[in-house]
């Protein structure tokens, strides 16, 4: 990896493959809504890795026409990314009929939009070059309902759908894509989206979220198409397939309860 491109750079999923990146000798150009918040990681990353070349990027995703404005300033300052990862995300928890309509519209920019964007606009680059990879963080949440968070899951599976897709059709290509789907993180992402304290973040399912970058990472450089980390998370995911969806749904409200409770509560999965 010469230059590599990492969206919501600044905590989590993000911050770590920035890392990994940076010490694996890579040019990394960090991307984040908050340029406080990246500017710290940076400091964080240059203390790991003395030697980083990093690029602080402060852009909002989740505003509507960022991507294009981005990939522009990105091929005319930096030029040719090898590596793409689309880690930004943002959940939201609570009954959709309550939710507020523009976190929701919100969410799904952000999530859904800005992700497709910019895998088309940095795709075709690689594609004319035959050569690249993109890493696309989903979630464990693709593969089942979530009520209390029916929004977020819904994006996530779009995610893995279409990485998975994309992953088929550049076969071949030079380029590969890959879909990371970790199971909850107990990061600043759990807080934001409303579901710390949740069962979920207590579970066995739980993986660091150094270990989901490096598995991540390692993924998208052999061009696996989709990387679950942890055994338990695995495992859950080979179960789900076997349920019926409303039973698989009824026990995604359950996991998300906050503990002690035994009723549904706001839900959602700690990965990005």
């Amino acid at each position: 990896m010469n230059t590599a491109l990492v969206t919501g750079a600044s905590s989590g999923i993000g911050l770590e493959l920035c890392r990994l990146l940076a010490r694996d000798g890579a040019r990394v150009v960090m991307v984040a809504r908050d340029e406080g918040r990246l500017q710290r990681a940076a400091r964080w990353v240059q203390a790991e890795v003395p030697t980083a070349a990093l690029t602080l990027l402060p852009v909002d995703l989740a505003a509507a026409g960022a991507a294009a404005p981005l990939h522009a300033r990105v091929a005319r300052d930096i030029g040719d990314v090898d590596l793409l990862v689309n880690n930004a995300g943002v959940g939201l928890s609570g009954r959709f009929s309550k939710s507020d309509p523009g976190a929701v519209a919100g969410l799904v920019q952000l999530n859904v939009v800005a992700l497709t964007e910019l895998t088309g606009l940095f795709l075709g680059d690689m594609l004319a070059r035959r050569a690249g990879r993109i890493l696309n963080v989903a979630s464990t949440a693709a593969y089942l309902p979530g009520p209390g968070m029916a929004v977020y899951y819904a994006t996530k599976a779009f995610v893995l759908s279409f990485s998975e897709a994309l992953a088929e059709e550049t076969a071949g290509t030079g380029v590969t894509v890959t879909a990371l789907c970790p199971g909850p993180i107990d990061t600043g992402f759990a807080a934001r989206a409303g579901i710390e304290g949740s069962r979920l973040l207590r579970s066995p399912l739980v993986v660091p979220a150094a270990q989901v970058a490096e598995a991540g990472y390692r993924g998208a450089l052999e061009g696996k198409r989709v990387v679950i980390p942890g055994l338990a998370n695995r495992l859950m995911v080979e179960g789900l397939r076997l349920l019926p969806r409303s039973v698989a749904a009824s026990i995604a409200g359950r996991a998300h309860a906050p503990a002690g409770r035994d009723e549904g509560g706001g839900p959602g999965s700690g990965a990005a």
